[in-house]
């Protein structure tokens, strides 16, 4: 049987001095997700944490992913009013596993990738402004990337005054292949090619994420940055040789043994 590796990683970056990321990894449920919070100290990091706790509790209790993230939404919202109305969101990405196949969830800008050596795909996509201006050919990548409004998200949760529209897609992840899920701390400063030739570097689970990491804060580190690697091997250990010191080459090729 194929097996499930993954490791996960959260930093506050070079610039802020606070993290208002959160990262949940729960392989007893197949369950991982990174949340973006925002309001500002103490109140991103509430609604982060808020959120992955109701979406873990929602899960167990039998939930679907999309419902689980409904919950997260009202949960914050419940909060925000405990707040005397303080201000609080965050975005969300989810990914829950049922053996090879997955579905993935989301709000917000935080990404989920799914990396081979045939390439790097873009599995969600962001509920933002830029990404509007580009659905309408009002902007291109390379202009978005730079865009003073590049930050500004048409979807949270907490966000009260319009109705949620989760995203949602469904897919089966093959031996030698990873899925990526990460906050816009890290796209925000890598490209989807960057992040793909990371991948094809790495020799374990690991060491990906800390390069991935560590790269985002070379190039600025201006945002939090947290993300999650998962990827299916045959074997039950993520260690890699160092021969070829390929990662996904060398986890395709573990599918002939």
């Amino acid at each position: 049987m194929q097996s499930l590796g993954f490791a996960a990683q959260s930093v506050a970056g070079r610039v802020r001095g606070h993290n208002e990321d959160a990262v949940l990894c729960l392989p007893e449920l197949g369950l991982w997700a990174v949340a973006d919070g925002m309001g500002g100290h103490e109140c991103g990091e509430v609604a982060s944490a808020l959120a992955l706790d109701t979406l873990r509790q929602s899960v167990v209790a039998g939930s679907g992913l999309e419902s689980s993230i409904h919950a997260a939404h009202q949960a914050i919202l419940a909060a925000v009013q405990e707040e005397d109305g303080r201000r609080m969101g965050s975005t969300v990405v989810a990914v829950r596993f049922v053996d090879a196949d997955y579905e993935v969830a989301w709000i917000g800008d935080s990404r989920a990738y799914r990396i081979s050596l045939d390439g790097i795909e873009r599995l969600t996509r962001d509920h933002s402004w830029v990404q509007a201006m580009i659905d309408a050919g009002e902007l291109s990548l390379a202009e978005a990337r730079q865009h003073p409004r590049r930050n500004i998200v048409t979807q949270c949760l907490g966000q009260g005054e319009q109705e949620l529209e989760v995203g949602r897609v469904q897919g089966s992840l093959a031996p030698g292949e990873l899925l990526l899920l990460c906050s816009d701390g890290l796209t925000g400063e890598l490209t989807d090619e960057q992040i793909q030739e990371v991948c094809a570097g790495a020799a374990t689970l690991d060491e990906l994420v800390d390069e991935l990491i560590g790269l985002a804060n070379r190039l600025g580190g201006k945002d939090n940055i947290s993300c999650i690697v998962l990827g299916r091997s045959m074997a039950e250990s993520t260690e890699i040789d160092a021969r070829p010191r390929n990662f996904l080459s060398r986890w395709l090729h573990s599918r002939k043994h």
